[in-house]
């Protein structure tokens, strides 16, 4: 195992603590975050997640018009694809009849393979559903975590599957640590690593980051 991505997380940790991500009330309000929060900000989607009230059921999902849900979930952008995508995410946790342990007595490969083959959930959807909605060990790869890589000059390689064979393979399983690591990653390049103006001195990866690309 690598020493320096554990020596990362050690330090996020000491900064951030436990994190408690995803802001969720139920396995199924993650779902519906996971695909609402694509090419968007994070305040959009609980805008829209707090547009369903007390509607937020799978049920619900299916039942409404298509258009309805679109308007529901508006402030999220791309509302009409993204309407698409969450009923047809909404049918493939049908077939576990909605129930999280029934899901979870199924391999993470199965899993992970049937999310992808579902319209609009891509590889950080579907990781983020399976940790976050499912508590599977898988870790979840974004724009955040490959910005922290190149920078840091970690060797994970380019695009999504060997960044996350990288983190994989240099930490410990642990859902918890997979959980509390990526959601640190997110926290820290939005108060600290940011794509332009990165806050470097205050960062808590100020001493031992080499500043990848910032020269």
């Amino acid at each position: 195992m690598n020493s320096t991505i554990l020596a990362i997380y050690e330090k996020l940790n000491t900064h951030y603590g436990d994190l408690q991500w995803w802001p969720a009330k139920t396995p199924y309000e993650v779902i519906v975050g996971a695909v609402l929060t694509q090419n968007t900000a994070w305040t959009n989607v609980e805008k829209a997640i707090a547009n369903f009230e007390d509607n937020l059921t799978p049920q619900f999902v299916l039942d409404t018009d298509i258009t309805d849900l679109a308007s529901v979930i508006r402030s999220a952008g791309f509302f009409n694809q993204k309407a698409a995508y969450l009923k047809a995410v909404t049918a493939w946790f049908a077939q576990y009849n909605f129930d999280v342990p029934t899901v979870q007595r199924e391999s993470l490969k199965k899993l992970r393979t049937e999310l992808l083959s579902v319209k609009g959930i891509g590889k950080e959807t579907a990781d983020s559903i399976l940790l976050y909605a499912f508590g599977f060990p898988t870790f979840v790869i974004d724009a955040y975590t490959m910005r922290i890589c190149t920078r840091y000059s970690l060797d994970a390689g380019k695009g999504y599957d060997m960044h996350k064979a990288y983190f994989e393979e240099n930490l410990p399983l642990d859902v918890k640590l997979y959980n509390n690591y990526h959601a640190a990653i997110v926290y820290t390049c939005k108060d600290f690593c940011r794509k332009s103006k990165p806050q470097c001195d205050e960062c808590p990866l100020n001493e031992t980051c080499e500043r990848i690309g910032l020269e």
